[in-house]
């Protein structure tokens, strides 16, 4: 995975730089921490949020899931704005999870 990438599939890729001068590389970023992101220069506070979930994600937290709208139960739609906010790894993985098939817009 190239994490440049990663970032600009976050919209973050004003950190591109600062995370290839310390090395952040795949192998590194799912052990980032919030203190880790702000060394590394991530002073906005939503910024760090959407990276530590995106993180999560590339980790595969239990707690990470397809963000769905259900009404008594039933599925009535993806929530595409918090899945927009994922990294394109992140969401391809979470769709292959949840073997979403056949999607039709």
């Amino acid at each position: 995975m190239d994490v440049g990438t990663w970032l600009r599939g976050l919209g973050l890729e004003r950190y591109e730089a600062a995370f290839r001068e310390n090395e952040i590389d795949e192998t590194v970023l799912p052990t980032l921490t919030a203190d880790d992101l702000k060394d590394l220069g991530v002073g906005v506070v939503g910024h760090r949020r959407k990276l530590l979930n995106a993180i999560a994600a590339l980790r595969g937290d239990a707690n990470t899931k397809v963000p769905v709208m259900k009404r008594n139960g039933q599925l009535i739609g993806v929530d595409f704005a918090r899945l927009a906010r994922l990294g394109e790894e992140a969401r391809d993985r979470l769709y292959s999870n949840a073997n979403v098939k056949n999607v039709r817009l």
